[in-house]
């Protein structure tokens, strides 16, 4: 990529409220060094406490999810496509913080995910907080987790969660997730 292209890309970066992005393999480390960076950059900005950390933790969810899928397919000829097709990236819309996230997903994993997030869709927040109490009470999942990731998003957002599934090839899609903060 040439330099003008980059001069080219940082505009339309900033042109459309981007205040982060990061593309390609997610590890621990990247993970929370992003983290660090979006906190010192809003808390620079003089966003309200609560906003900073929401958007802090809806981050580290979102990077979590794409971190931990590709770590649980099986290793094989994809791992690596896998590996690098997350991005995540946080952008300002008029007065709120919108983290969204991307990567490659097993069309075969897309139903049961598209169901768990149209039930979080069709509840309110009362519902939202009913159904992370109950999840809470709930044994870990086989991957060691809670269950909560989508639901806390959910909580969080200010607006229903918006999500989308781009045609890829024969077996994989991109999933796409948006939280508006």
């Amino acid at each position: 990529m040439s330099t003008l292209n980059l001069v080219h890309l940082q505009d339309e970066l900033r042109r459309q409220g981007v205040l982060m992005c990061f593309s390609g393999p997610f590890s621990h480390s990247i993970i929370e060094e992003l983290g660090k960076a979006v906190r010192h950059y809003l808390e620079s900005a003089q966003v309200a406490r609560s906003a900073l950390m929401d958007v802090f933790a809806v981050y580290i969810e979102q990077a979590q999810n794409v971190s931990h899928y590709v770590c649980r397919q099986k290793a094989g000829v994809d791992q690596a496509r896998l590996a690098s097709s997350g991005i995540v990236v946080i952008a300002q819309e008029d007065r709120h913080c919108v983290i969204s996230s991307g990567n490659l997903l097993d069309r075969a994993d897309a139903p049961a995910l598209t169901a768990q997030l149209e039930r979080l869709r069709s509840l309110d927040k009362a519902g939202l907080k009913a159904l992370y109490k109950e999840q809470m009470r709930q044994p870990l999942n086989p991957q060691g987790g809670a269950g909560l990731g989508l639901i806390d998003m959910a909580r969080k957002s200010s607006a229903p969660l918006e999500y989308a599934f781009g045609a890829v090839d024969d077996r994989y899609v991109f999933f796409s997730l948006r939280v508006v903060i």
